[in-house]
This record gives structure tokens, C-alpha cells and sequence, in this order.
């Protein structure tokens, strides 16, 4: 997983490191975002479809080994679960590939979460609503900063009143990519898609009451006891483009009338000891850039900031 080339995305990338961390605090060994979470593993298994749109391993292998980390938002590593701030939830999926020639692990992920857009376009403007949220204490006059930025930019605005209900369970919410992606089938043709990610338990999801009476770290125990009963499986599904439909714009939805394809079953059948899940985790960086032939990112300029991010954080993390 290479740095980008651009310095103004790298530094951008710093700060909005620093931004997260000045917002939540600084927690050595953790993500700045997202940071409470634990792992799953399973296989995905594709649809002849998947075939058809995408030369790539995971979507043409019989089945391709996986590691899924769920996690609630924020960059606070002891959020209780049933805090509304802890959204929006991640599902973040990594499809194991065999080593190649040299016997390097080669894999492609998956980032996906409960909220189907993104707050901004780009990350210079989510460093914007960072320092508005850092500068809107509780006791600030009203409007504050973070409202004005609200106020003043309708995406973020929409991203805020979006629904988000506390899960049920991370095997009962709904995720979705934020940005778009293209597949490349064995013509070369390709297709832009957004990927959506829905359990086959259903989406079940906790009112007021009912989510007052669940523990800190429900969404953990739940899953544990969940697991033991059978594997959790999840559809992969693609939503098409057409023509004219943005690809570039991550706060730009499609019409519910796109096609979508279904692309296989995402299984979980194991989850990791928390010791051993919080190892791994401190190591695993997930990379939203596919860089495997078959599936390419977009040119939503979010892909490169997040990856730059990422990147960064896992080596701090990694040095800690």
C-alpha cells in the first residue's frame, strides 16, 4: 500500500489525523476514527454475475477467504455502543488472495458503512468540520461554528439528519461504500458501482427504551453469542451507473431505480479472541483503493485522502 505522490494530500491527510485526534483525544496503538471494533473471518463466495462484471480474483474464485472488522464510529476506543455518536458503524471486509510468485500476501478490501454518503466531498473540507466541531464547545453561543458549517454546506447537513438507529446487532445493519468503483471485465469493459452490503438476518435496529437497557459494549457481547449459534452471512450487491449518473462525488446519490446485481455472500463463521483481535487490529491497515486487476477506484478525490490516512494512521499505530 503505497503513499500518494500528491504532498498537498499527504499534509492534508496529517492534519485531519490531528483534527480527529484533537476532537476525541490521542489513544497510542488505536485508529483516530473508528477505533472501538473487533474481528470476524469467513469466505465470500461470488454469483456468476460477480464473474461477468470483474475479472478479479474474489469476484471468480470459488471462494476467497475474508477478514471483517465491525466498528463504531468516532476515535474513542471505550464508546458505549448505545451512544448516538457511535455512527456511523463500519464493516470493513478484507478478501485474502493466494501469495504470488514472490510469496507476498497480495488481498483487496473493502470499507464500507451505515450511512450510504459522506459528510463532505473532500478531505480539505472535512478538515474545515473538524475545526468547526473542535471550536463549538457545549457551552458555545448558538449558532456555533459546527452549525454554521452545517448551515452553510447542505451535504454535511444531510449526512447529520440522516437516520442512524442503533443496530440491533452488526449482523442486522445495513452498509454501504461511500465512494464509487469501477469493475473491468475480461473484455476490458467497465462498470461503475457503488457496493451495498445488507444481512440476510435483516436490518433490526433498537428504539429509545430497548437501547437503555443494553450494556457498553452490547454490539461485542451480542455478536459473541450471536457467532456461536452460526455463521452470519451477508449479500454483496452492486448498484449499475448509467450514463450521466456522478462517480466523483461521494455526497451525490444514485436513483433507487439503478440496477443492482448481486455478487455473492459474504460468511462469517468465526470471531477472534479479544486478545488476539486487538493484536491484529493494531497491525491491519485497510486500504479503500482496490489496486488488484479487475476492480479500479474512481475518481472521487475522497479514495486518495482516506488511503493517505489510513496509511498513516497504521504506522503510527504499528509504532506505538
Amino acid at each position: 500500500m503505497p503513499f500518494p505522490n500528491d504532498e498537498a494530500i499527504m499534509k492534508t491527510a496529517e492534519a485531519l489525523i490531528e483534527g480527529l485526534q484533537g476532537v476525541f483525544g490521542k489513544y497510542p496503538g488505536m485508529r483516530p476514527a473508528h477505533s472501538k471494533g473487533f474481528l470476524l473471518t469467513g469466505a465470500f463466495k461470488p454469483t456468476p454475475e460477480a464473474g461477468k462484471l470483474s475479472i478479479a480474483h474474489h469476484f471468480t474464485a470459488p471462494s476467497t477467504p475474508i477478514i471483517v472488522r465491525f466498528s463504531n464510529g468516532t476515535g474513542l476506543p471505550t464508546i458505549p455502543d448505545t451512544d448516538p455518536n457511535g455512527d456511523p458503524r463500519g464493516m470493513a471486509i478484507r478478501f485474502s488472495y493466494p501469495n504470488d510468485v514472490n510469496g507476498h500476501r497480495v488481498h483487496t478490501d473493502l470499507v464500507t458503512h451505515s450511512v450510504p454518503f459522506f459528510p463532505t466531498r473532500t478531505g480539505a473540507e472535512f478538515l474545515e468540520l473538524l475545526q468547526a466541531i473542535a471550536t463549538s464547545p457545549p457551552d458555545a453561543e448558538h449558532p456555533t461554528n459546527v452549525e454554521k458549517y452545517a448551515g452553510s454546506h447542505p451535504a454535511t447537513l444531510a449526512f447529520i439528519q440522516a437516520p442512524k438507529p442503533i443496530p440491533a446487532s452488526f449482523a442486522t445493519q445495513q452498509y454501504w461504500s461511500v465512494t464509487a468503483f469501477v469493475l473491468i471485465d475480461a473484455d476490458g469493459q467497465k462498470t461503475f458501482v457503488r457496493y451495498h452490503v445488507t444481512p440476510d438476518a435483516g436490518v433490526q435496529t433498537l428504539d429509545a427504551e430497548a437501547a437503555k437497557t443494553m450494556g457498553p459494549n452490547f454490539l461485542h457481547d451480542e455478536m459473541e453469542r450471536r457467532i456461536k449459534t452460526g455463521p452470519q452471512i451477508f449479500t454483496l450487491t452492486a448498484q449499475i451507473a448509467e450514463e450521466g449518473d456522478v462517480t466523483d462525488d461521494n455526497t451525490v446519490h444514485w436513483p433507487e431505480s439503478r440496477k443492482v446485481v448481486t455478487l455473492g455472500k459474504l460468511t462469517l463463521d468465526s470471531m477472534l479472541p479479544d486478545e488476539e483481535s486487538l493484536k491484529e487490529q493494531k497491525y491491519l491497515i485497510f486500504d479503500p483503493i482496490p489496486r488488484v486487476p479487475g476492480v479500479g477506484p474512481s475518481a472521487d478525490p475522497l479514495l486518495e485522502m482516506r488511503a493517505a490516512m489510513y496509511l498513516i494512521s497504521g504506522k503510527q499505530r504499528r509504532s506505538a
